[in-house]
């Protein structure tokens, strides 16, 4: 008898655990209890300071927003190493795996992570020109399933700010790459400023990084400055681009912070710790349901002066007190 009574409650036990566990949350199931964790994958074109620091600043500002990678969100970062065959492949894992969101670090990451997809969210930083680089139609509205931020710069500020620094510029070298897009954009606001104001841009276009350094010394000589805009590549071979120049004595004028603090003499640029921010803010809407076709691109407005006094002392410029004065950020390292 007591026999019959073990096994029976022992079957009574069983079909009790059986409920429970049918009851408990699944941590990768359907059910009540269940942790929606969001899947964002990140690719860079390639790591330098400034897309480095946009990433940073937009995790750490995603945290703040609530959405911290490894509890509500699992952050897959890939970097492209400035490969356009690596980009595509990254784009289509993170397509093909269903992500729920991609967030696309510089131009040419943007295109790579649009072309793949029209249904994942698409969310750029650091597009200098996301209209004429095919990413949005309109600013405003921008539609479809693309949107983010611009790190914009203005070739006239930047050329003012140089003529403060070293008056008497007469012939200046645009070094950029001429297969991104971004580049191209304000490249050609230099040609219209320097066609209005009398001087003469000599051209020096490089593919990949391993150019840039023939490509400086091709406007040693012919050049009283050089100009470079947020370019990628040459950003990524900035400390190249300061060991040519600073042996030639020429100043450098560049569309960001990093490619001063690599070598460059100034810029009137963008604070890429704020547009890493904005462009988590953005990310946040999307992720809380927000269509990223609603959501317009929004362009940072708000320009600084950064100098390189490890530079200037190279090729003999004396930075005015002016200047000085305006700068956000002197390297002197």
């Amino acid at each position: 008898m007591k026999k019959v009574v073990m096994v029976f409650l022992s079957a009574c036990l069983l079909v009790m655990l059986l409920s429970l566990s049918a009851c408990a949350p699944q941590e990768n199931g359907g059910g009540n209890g269940e942790t929606d964790v969001k899947k964002v994958g990140i690719v860079q074109i390639v790591e330098h300071p400034s897309l480095n620091t946009i990433r940073e600043s937009m995790i750490d500002e995603l945290a703040v927003l609530g959405f911290v990678d490894g509890d509500n969100i699992a952050i897959d970062y890939q970097n492209a190493q400035d490969d356009q065959t690596n980009l595509k492949t990254i784009c289509q894992k993170f397509v093909n795996h269903g992500y729920d969101l991609i967030i696309a670090i510089a131009t040419p990451s943007a295109q790579a992570a649009a072309g793949e997809t029209t249904e994942i969210p698409v969310l750029f930083s650091a597009c200098t020109d996301p209209v004429g680089s095919g990413l949005v139609d309109n600013l405003e509205k921008p539609g479809k399933n693309v949107t983010g931020t611009s790190d914009a710069v203005s070739a006239e500020q930047i050329m003012e700010l140089a003529l403060r620094i070293t008056p008497g510029i007469k012939k200046i070298g645009a070094l950029y790459n001429s297969s991104e897009t971004n580049s191209v954009s304000v490249i050609n606001d230099l040609k219209e400023y320097a066609g209005r104001n009398g001087m003469t841009v000599i051209e020096a276009t490089v593919t990949n990084t391993s150019e840039v350094q023939q490509a400086v010394q091709s406007l040693v000589g012919k050049v009283d400055a050089i100009f470079s805009p947020t370019d990628n590549t040459v950003a990524s071979a900035m400390p190249v681009v300061a060991q040519v120049t600073r042996k030639a004595k020429i100043p450098v004028y560049v569309g960001a912070d990093s490619m001063v603090q690599d070598g460059g003499l100034a810029t009137y640029g963008v604070n890429y710790v704020t547009l890493g921010q904005e462009t988590a803010r953005m990310a946040a809407d999307i992720l809380n349901g927000k269509k990223a076709g609603d959501i317009p691109v929004r362009m940072i407005t708000e320009f600084e002066v950064y100098l390189n006094l490890v530079t200037a002392e190279a090729i003999g410029v004396t930075i005015p007190g002016d200047v000085l004065d305006e700068a956000v950020e002197v390297f002197d390292k």
